[in-house]
């Protein structure tokens, strides 16, 4: 097992995309102030890899996807802020939330090229202005979470309640939903 090494993000910029740096240095110093980032190894940087090699509970980890829904010839593009434990009701609640008559996870290249972020490290801070980020209920609750930085190679630590505070965030009950039991 590895463990975090976490430090100030203001403190590590390096550690940080170029959109994310810049959000974190326009952000209101206390909440700034309570982010934290740790460098990984970025083949580890899946959230199930990662919760297993750094012995971090799935329950602490937060996934931010990029969503786009659709409706004639507009596409509105969004972000999902949802618990690594859940999935993002995307084609009920998001597209509902989107008025859009069909919504979908963005296509890899087309997230990239929207955030600057690494896929797989796509997070909240940083997204454009213009998109909506929707965050469900449960993730504001996380003493701690964990999300990417921007890149594969770092993850930030924050409380939940930073990640609700940030520019933005619209916080939504139901947003994601439980999976369903195998077996």
């Amino acid at each position: 097992m590895t463990r975090l090494d976490l430090v100030p993000a203001l403190s590590a910029p390096e550690l940080l995309a170029v959109p994310v740096r810049e959000a974190l240095a326009a952000l209101d110093p206390s909440l700034a102030d309570r982010i934290r980032v740790a460098p990984i190894d970025p083949a580890l940087a899946d959230t199930a890899a990662f919760c297993a090699a750094y012995d971090m509970a799935l329950a602490a980890s937060a996934n931010c996807l990029v969503v786009a829904g659709r409706r004639g010839e507009t596409t509105t593009s969004a972000a999902c802020v949802v618990l690594a434990t859940t999935r993002a009701d995307v084609n009920g609640v998001v597209r509902k939330l989107l008025d859009a008559r069909r919504a979908s996870f963005a296509a890899m290249d087309d997230a990239v090229a929207a955030t600057g972020m690494e896929y797989g490290g796509i997070t909240p801070l940083g997204l454009p202005a213009s998109w909506r980020i929707l965050m469900d209920v449960r993730v504001a609750e996380l003493e701690e979470a964990i999300i990417g930085s921007g890149l594969r190679a770092s993850k930030i630590a924050l409380p939940g309640a930073v990640l609700a505070a940030l520019p933005g965030v619209e916080l939504i009950d139901g947003l994601a939903r439980d999976p369903e039991p195998t077996g």
